[in-house]
């Protein structure tokens, strides 16, 4: 899953920026509820500027490469209860998110072993 994020300035409940919000939500999320559905994050970067192609690209502030297991790790993972609770501060932070699921078809690295 490539995620594409875009933050608000400051956070809906008023406790720091839009990204203070996210990185709450990160760590309410990451450890408990994606590595016991087998996924891991692969990479997060801060987005600086387009390199190449359309300039409104610099719409998107973060992006986050999660891999998952199945599509059903990533499906039982959003529906918890535990997700809900935790997703209040991607809400409160987050003025635009995009979720592209995708099927690899090339890497480098090696696929994460399942927790599963």
């Amino acid at each position: 899953m490539l995620n594409l994020v875009r933050f608000k300035e400051r956070s809906d409940d008023g406790d720091g920026s839009g990204r203070d919000a996210y990185e709450r939500y990160s760590r309410a999320v990451v450890p408990p509820l994606l590595r016991p559905v087998g996924g891991t994050v692969l990479w997060a970067g801060t987005v600086e500027a387009p390199a190449f192609g359309d300039p409104a690209a610099a719409y998107w502030d973060h992006v986050v490469l999660v891999w998952y297991p199945s599509r059903q790790a990533f499906l039982d993972m959003v529906t918890s209860p535990a997700y809900a609770e935790a997703n209040v501060h991607r809400e409160n932070g987050v003025a635009d998110h995009v979720i592209l699921a995708t099927t690899e078809t090339y890497s480098k690295l090696a696929a994460p072993k399942s927790s599963r």
